[in-house]
């Protein structure tokens, strides 16, 4: 999602060819254990015995198939020019072999092969709909913990199977969507002054090159302005000024919720600080932040796990969107399936445990930090906040359910009511972001 634009204007392809790419290069990595299971059953030895440039033209080649609308001849036709121009004439020969064969039933008669004879529930749904089976287990367990029914999982895999609408944000009080709504995007449903556009390139409007205008999740967006619009108790010396308010976005990097938080700021007459711990990171934040007037904005670059030691109850409003497995974004990260692994859950519990102390002990009585996690694994959302609850007794949770419905537009939404928040994909059309709101007592 980051390299694939870089190339489509290195290349200079207009917005059909552009599409197409994207179509491919998404749906070939999304796909992709289908369709390994697909080339197993018409390859003569073990895909990991092939060449990798091979097994990718192969795949491209299954996705354009089975799942787009190019007719056969010419996927086979373009797929066996592609390796005979890339990797040399060599594996022609396999590849046209291997998706004639393919070529051969329609996705879903293969589908039927694959599952045939089979009875556990989860392998199923994993060929059906192309995630590894701990994920599909790990949604199914996340369903539950998040009082939805576990019979949702596969309403579940199949949002992250659909081609992601790009979702916009004017940053309020700064931009503005005139420009991208007279060019086809469509106003956002879910949250004010947001837009959903089919795509193409963004940088072709002026709002979208001078950043105030942004591409962001509209999950994002509301978790971002939950944090900004929840009802605080009086700041410290009680004289109940707003202006006095001072933010802090603990895992800033790459700028997208500061970008909002900054806007919000300004508008309100707070200070944002945003903290983050890579160099070129903390780089793409300040220029993320570039649009906002710098007298509202600071970026610290360093670890968040030492900002509550160095400046402790010094903020207001404290957002730490801690660094996770990423299961609530599979749609916009395609290939991040096939990457991760159960490891990475119990890898980031301490960092994530640690990050969220940091930033209860750098804010004041009366302040709140917002914990969000782009996951809805309980062991990344409700099993860190009630580690952190155990700890200390001047923690209560509000209620991020209300929250998120009070900062979206009336009766979209409806999160519920509830002392933490889940939104899903299949239910919101959004990220599957997850809000908790803790409020230290004053």
């Amino acid at each position: 999602n980051l390299v694939l634009p870089a190339r489509i204007r290195h290349h200079g392809l207009d917005k059909r060819d552009a599409g197409f790419a994207t179509e491919l290069t998404y749906g070939a990595l999304r796909g992709q254990g289908t369709y390994d299971a697909i080339l197993a059953r018409c390859v003569d030895r073990p895909l990991d015995q092939l060449d990798p440039a091979v097994l990718d033209a192969l795949r491209i080649g299954t996705h354009q198939l089975l799942a787009m609308r190019v007719p056969a001849h010419a996927a086979l036709d373009q797929t066996v020019g592609l390796a005979r121009a890339v990797i040399g004439a060599g594996p022609s020969a396999l590849i046209n072999a291997v998706l004639r064969k393919v070529a051969a039933r329609t996705l879903e008669e293969w589908l039927d092969v694959l599952v045939a004879g089979e009875t556990d529930e989860t392998k199923i749904a994993a060929l059906r709909y192309a995630h590894p089976e701990w994920i599909v287990r790990a949604m199914r367990q996340s369903l539950v913990a998040h009082g939805r029914q576990a019979s949702e999982v596969n309403d579940l895999l199949e949002a992250d199977n659909a081609a992601p609408v790009v979702n916009l944000v004017a940053l309020p009080g700064l931009g503005n969507l005139d420009e991208v709504l007279e060019n086809g995007a469509i106003p956002g449903e879910l949250v004010q002054g947001s837009a959903l556009s089919s795509g193409g390139d963004l940088g072709r409007y002026s709002s979208v090159r001078e950043g105030t205008t942004r591409v962001q999740d509209v999950g994002s967006q509301l978790v971002a302005r939950a944090m900004a619009a929840v009802q605080l108790d009086m700041p410290a010396g009680g004289t109940g000024d707003s202006k006095a308010e001072a933010w802090l976005d603990l895992c800033a990097g790459p700028g997208g919720k500061a970008a909002l938080l900054g806007a919000l700021a300004r508008q309100r007459g707070a200070t944002l600080l945003a903290n983050e711990p890579a160099p070129h990171r903390a780089k793409l934040v300040s220029q993320a932040l570039s649009a906002v007037p710098p007298e509202t904005w600071q970026v610290r670059t360093g670890d968040g796990r030492e900002v509550g030691s160095e400046a402790p109850e010094s903020f207001d409003r404290v957002l730490v969107d801690v660094p996770c497995s990423g299961l609530g974004a599979l749609r916009r990260r395609p290939e991040s399936r096939w990457r991760r692994s159960p490891k990475d859950l119990a890898d980031l519990g301490p960092l994530q445990r640690e990050l969220l102390a940091s930033a209860l002990a750098a804010v004041r009585p009366g302040g709140v930090v917002a914990y969000v996690t782009c996951s809805p694994h309980p062991a990344e959302t409700t099993a860190v906040v009630a580690d952190a609850l155990r700890k200390r007794d001047d923690l209560e949770l509000l209620d991020a359910g209300a929250a998120l419905d009070a900062v979206s537009l009336p009766g979209k939404l409806d999160a519920g009511h509830d002392s933490t928040a889940q939104l899903w994909p299949h239910v919101h059309g959004t990220d599957a972001m997850f809000l908790a709101l803790i409020h230290k007592k004053p």
